[in-house]
């Protein structure tokens, strides 16, 4: 009998897409740019999955609330913010391109 119960929920779960959402896509849908929208930040996180680590995008992430937080690691001297700036302008540039309108 509950078999028979949990069997249009399972079914109804198993047609629903999927809403996994990344990283920077969550970051730039919470942000409150007016431009922000569904469309752009799933392109924005589709850039950052090509270019970007995990680790990177937790990073970047944190630049939608702290711009300037952006612009310190920009003109830190720690190597690792460096290679990071590299991967990130990497990416604003595959962004730019891919998720202009």
């Amino acid at each position: 009998m509950r078999i028979l119960l949990l069997a249009p929920a399972l079914l109804l779960a198993m047609t629903l897409p999927v809403l996994a959402i990344g990283t920077m896509e969550r970051a730039c849908l919470s942000s409150n740019r007016q431009a922000s929208s569904r469309s752009l930040c799933n392109c924005i996180q589709q850039a950052a999955d090509r270019t970007l680590s995990a680790s990177d995008q937790r990073t970047a992430a944190t630049f939608f609330k702290d711009p300037d937080k952006a612009q310190d690691i920009r003109r830190s001297d720690r190597s690792s913010h460096e290679a990071f700036w590299e991967r990130y302008t990497r990416f604003g540039a595959l962004a730019q391109k891919y998720c202009a309108r």
